[in-house]
């Protein structure tokens, strides 16, 4: 037991917030929020579309194709706007909003940015929150925290919103610059700006990725103090601190408090709740049992996923290398995406239990996978957090195992 959450707090403090390690950010969607408004700095999980094949849906001559058939980042995106407008063709900022939504999640952020700085040089164009928000979000990821923070500060007082605000809060979390996080989190409050659960889910996912998971309880004691209504994503955070620590008992005190809490759809909350009780009844459950709820959740979705993979870390904990078996084999006949996540949650628990033979065909499951690229950077956390943990042969035997899977980490 010692061990694993050993494992589990150095998997922590070597996430790199990238969305694809074994504890990835979760931020509110709920109706209430300004994340569910805007849609914009905070998808989870990106589509990766290689740019020599994307046309962005088409190989049409509307302006969206022309843009995704740039290709090349260094390629203006600016210009083929111009050439679009000279035509004599119109252009409103929903078609802009529309094109950059799809160029972010294809992680063209180069020429989402482009889109942005389009519609702040033309006046006629009326910039809403969202809009500086995304700006803000876009120059962290092409030109760095300084970009967005002299942007941020340049705006006029009545558009540094809650959102503008929680975007560059978000850029500080990303880049673990607690300390500015907490100062502009001091500000938020100081402008007596109406805060949400996003903004503590984001300071709750920063103390998470830096390892600093004491911390987790107190910024969940300030929600409640302001009486922000938290959300299934802020329980999400609160248990992930608890699993650092395997403290069963703090995670059903949580339950206990939160089960009569309705936040977001009352039946996806139901529905943590009665995965949550799963988790914490691990070290009863049957093969059967986990079949059954798994098989019966078919429509759970990734920012829930989190769970089963606490019952993996649990059940590996507790040496239950036959349940650990049939928890994977339910998960992968879900018609769910398995993620980075997952692979790198399971592996982790194989490893920690010595069953090399599991660890290489999981290994193999993932290189051969045709929805999920193998990404050998989580595969070298993992190495790393064995090694932190004195766990050296186990991490050398993970790192043959991946060299001969032709899979090295870097």
């Amino acid at each position: 037991m010692a061990a694993a959450r050993s494992i589990f707090a150095a998997l922590i403090r070597n996430h790199s917030r990238t969305g694809t390690t074994s504890l990835p950010r979760f931020v509110s969607s709920s109706p209430s929020s300004i994340a569910s408004k805007s849609e914009i700095v905070y998808d989870e999980s990106p589509v990766s579309v290689p740019e020599e094949e994307s046309d962005g849906g088409g190989g049409g001559d509307d302006l969206k194709s022309r843009i995704f058939r740039l290709r090349l980042p260094k390629r203006s995106a600016t210009k083929a706007i111009e050439k679009w407008i000279n035509e004599g063709n119109r252009i409103t900022i929903l078609d802009l909003r529309k094109i950059s939504k799809e160029l972010r999640r294809s992680q063209r952020f180069k020429h989402a940015l482009e889109l942005s700085e389009w519609m702040v040089s033309h006046e006629e164009f009326e910039l809403s929150d969202s809009d500086h928000a995304i700006r803000i979000d876009l120059l962290t990821k092409v030109f760095g925290i300084d970009a967005a923070e002299r942007y941020f500060e340049s705006l006029p007082l009545n558009a540094k919103t809650t959102e503008s605000y929680t975007a560059l809060l978000h850029s500080y979390a990303s880049s673990k610059l607690t300390s500015k996080a907490e100062d502009l989190y001091e500000r938020m409050k100081e402008s007596n700006l109406p805060l949400t659960a996003i903004t503590y889910n984001e300071l709750m996912t920063l103390y998470m990725s830096v390892g600093e998971v004491e911390k987790v309880s107190s910024v969940v004691e300030e929600l409640k103090s302001r009486n922000v209504s938290p959300d299934i994503y802020t329980l999400n955070l609160w248990i992930s601190s608890c699993a650092s620590s395997l403290n069963i008992d703090e995670v059903r005190n949580i339950l206990d408090e939160m089960s009569g809490h309705e936040a977001g759809p009352s039946e996806s909350w139901a529905r943590y709740v009665k995965l949550v009780k799963i988790y914490l009844a691990s070290g009863q459950l049957v093969n059967s049992e986990v079949n059954s709820v798994v098989e019966s959740e078919k429509g759970i979705t990734q920012r829930e996923w989190i769970t089963y993979d606490f019952l993996i870390i649990l059940h590996s904990a507790l040496g239950n290398k036959e349940t650990l078996d049939q928890i994977w084999k339910s998960l992968r006949m879900t018609n769910q995406k398995m993620i980075s996540r997952n692979y790198a949650c399971i592996l982790s628990a194989y490893l920690m239990l010595g069953c090399f033979n599991e660890v290489e065909e999981v290994i193999s499951q993932w290189n051969t996978s045709a929805t999920t690229d193998f990404d050998v950077s989580v595969c070298d956390r993992i190495v790393k957090a064995f090694q932190e943990v004195g766990l050296i042969e186990k991490a050398e035997a993970f790192r043959v195992l991946l060299s001969e899977e032709k899979c090295d980490p870097r």
